[in-house]
């Protein structure tokens, strides 16, 4: 779907903000792509996403060179959700999706109001203007915008920002869904726990190049302690231990009366980006 091969960029004669990524991205992946602010993030997912020119390298999206792929065609099979959204504030929710819904072909469209309804937007809100929604109903219109298209490539910037934590899972919800039908997620986040969650790789990406991609769950476990903590009682105490994991195979090596937890010490996936990058996203 996506192939990335040598991907330079820059700003100016000392401003070079990419230094040769290199990167695929699957059909019905869902791929992360993270890095803290002025990382080149931002910079790549406007490349592909054909608003940025003058790149170096190739860069192909659906077969195509994104260099030849300016095409009406090309921009109907994308959708984007920004990180900021962009909506038209003195018209309604409706209206917007009217207005951006007539630049693709019909056949393609998505009913307004069962989207709406799925992505649980205010029902009294709808021909209310955009002006008065608060930070998550607006971006419940952003993800409809980028849905409406029905795409089979959507780059999501920030998805679940602005959302109380049941918006956020609706969201994850909705972006697994559109995988299982095939759409490919290009994700860019700050949020390590949406990374984690949805993605099947991630690319951690500083100072404009990529430091490690992979599976979220093998960049853990690769650099697991391999260790775990026990929490007990015994006597009527509690306790707590840690131990090796490979000295579970023969049971607990300790005496107690009840186990009440067992937690690996996996370390999180921004640990793990710290590691790789020396910086926190955010």
């Amino acid at each position: 779907m996506i192939e990335v091969k040598n991907l330079t960029f820059s700003y100016g004669k000392d401003k070079q903000a990419l230094h040769g990524l290199d990167f695929t991205v699957g059909d019905g992946e869902i791929f992360g792509f993270l890095g803290p602010n002025g990382s080149g993030k931002s910079t790549t997912q406007k490349i592909l996403t054909g608003i940025l020119k003058g790149h170096g390298g190739y860069v192909s999206l659906f077969g195509q060179d994104i260099s030849m792929a300016h095409t009406q065609d090309f921009f109907n099979r994308i959708g984007v959700l920004f990180e900021f959204p962009y909506l038209y504030a003195n018209l309604s929710a409706i209206d917007n999706l009217k207005y951006f819904s007539s630049f693709y072909p019909a056949e393609q469209l998505r009913d307004i109001g069962e989207i709406l309804e799925k992505l649980e937007f205010k029902a009294d809100f709808l021909k209310k203007p955009v002006s008065s929604y608060s930070k998550g109903m607006r971006q419940r219109v952003s993800m409809a915008r980028a849905l409406i298209s029905s795409p089979k490539l959507l780059f999501l910037d920030e998805p679940t920002s602005g959302l109380d934590p049941s918006g956020a899972v609706l969201f994850r919800q909705i972006i697994e869904e559109e995988r299982k039908k095939g759409t490919t997620v290009f994700l860019t986040t700050h949020n390590m726990l949406d990374a984690d969650l949805l993605c099947d790789r991630v690319a951690f990406i500083t100072n404009g190049a990529i430091a490690a991609l992979d599976t979220p769950k093998n960049l853990k476990e690769q650099n697991s302690s391999r260790r775990v903590r026990i929490d007990y009682l015994y006597q009527g105490r509690r306790g707590e231990k840690t131990i090796e994991t490979s000295e579970l195979e023969k049971g607990i090596p300790f005496q107690y009366d009840e186990i009440i937890s067992i937690h690996s010490e996996e370390p999180t996936l921004e640990d793990m980006f710290i590691q790789y990058t020396g910086r926190r996203l955010s």
